[in-house]
């Protein structure tokens, strides 16, 4: 049976930098729709300590999600044949929103827009999206891995992509924590060791199915009818920390490691202090007391929450050497989790080749 590797890797990082300032001049309201009262500076204060974001990257109005996928996908191909590629899977879930209208196109996929973008001819590179929340990066690539090890293909592209600042309420505090972004890799069939060893998902519907959703705007007085992100940041919090963990611990039990056979811990960048506290609550199930150093990268302080982005933006710079204190090597034991909308959670295990 193959495994399956990541041989290439690309990302877009959107060049426009929007620091926690730029909210200054917002007007704030509550779910209940009631103007908090509180000063800007002192919301924008909070949410910093809570989730450690600086600032974050927004996309030019010239430029959609496509588009970006489309740019991260053509650096993964860099060395790659696209003729050959088996599948292009997009993971996603607004579909290109065009600056100023709030509305998600979704036909056709994104993906057969990046496959059309990227001038592949083969009609049997068959291109499809998938929304899974957040984690809908490492879903894809749990596809790919599935495909390979069936036989059913060798070489399938895999992106993550999300334009959220387009579909975030100006009147909703949250706002300030998402961000746009696109990461994308190319995974193979391989002889080799190393690849995918695990992976374990869930979804969790029967109570915690709406804990993230899209609503009207928190402004009684705004004008529109467009949907925003909307979503309960305690409970998410709560949930993640308290699930997050066992289902690494699955994956990892699944591979027949242990959690000190992990280099990396790559987690969803959606709140640094939560990220911090999975962290902490998974070395406590393996009664582990001292976390080492430089485990878990974090780019939220200055890439903010892309979605499903952030992990694979994450995973290239580190290949490309980008992330100063972290470096990856051969035989490194990586562990991708993600948590988000649905609410899935999923956990991948890997093995730098």
């Amino acid at each position: 049976m193959p495994n399956s590797i990541i041989t290439g890797t690309g990302s877009y990082i959107p060049s426009t930098k929007i620091p926690n300032r730029y909210f200054l001049g917002h007007e704030f309201y509550s779910s209940d729709g009631i103007k908090i009262k509180k000063a800007n500076i002192d919301i924008i204060s909070k949410l910093e300590e809570i989730t450690c974001i600086n600032e974050r990257r927004y996309l030019t109005d010239d430029l959609n999600t496509s588009d970006i996928a489309f740019m991260a996908a053509g650096r993964a191909l860099e060395k790659a044949d696209r003729e050959s590629l088996d599948y292009i899977i997009v993971a996603q879930n607004l579909g290109d929103v065009r600056a100023g209208n709030v509305r998600s196109d979704m036909v056709p996929t994104i993906a057969a827009r990046v496959k059309h973008k990227l001038r592949i001819k083969n009609p049997y590179t068959v291109a499809y999206d998938i929304p899974f929340g957040c984690p809908g990066w490492v879903h894809g690539v749990i596809l790919a891995d599935y495909y390979i090890k069936s036989g059913d293909a060798k070489k399938i592209l895999v992106i993550g992509a999300e334009t959220l600042s387009r579909v975030t309420d100006p009147h909703d505090v949250d706002c300030m924590i998402f961000a746009d972004g696109a990461g994308a890799t190319l995974v193979e069939a391989t002889d080799k060791d190393g690849g995918v060893l695990s992976h374990v998902t869930r979804s969790d519907t029967f109570d915690s199915a709406y804990k993230l959703t899209v609503g009207k705007s928190y402004n009684p007085d705004y004008a529109g009818d467009e949907l925003f992100i909307k979503m309960d940041g305690h409970e998410i919090y709560k949930y993640a920390v308290r699930t997050v963990p066992l289902v690494v611990k699955q994956s990892l039990d699944k591979a027949g490691l242990t959690l000190s056979d992990v280099k990396k811990v790559l987690v969803h960048q959606a709140n640094q202090k939560m990220d911090e506290a999975i962290l902490e609550r998974l070395f406590k199930l393996y009664q582990i007391k001292k976390i080492p150093d430089n485990i878990m990268p974090m780019t939220i302080s200055w890439l903010g929450n892309s979605s499903v982005a952030t992990l694979p933006t994450m995973f290239d710079l580190l290949q490309r050497g980008s992330l100063n204190k972290h470096k990856l090597h051969s035989g490194d034991i990586l562990v991708f989790a993600s948590v988000g909308a649905g609410m899935n959670i999923n956990s991948m295990v890997y093995r730098m080749p």
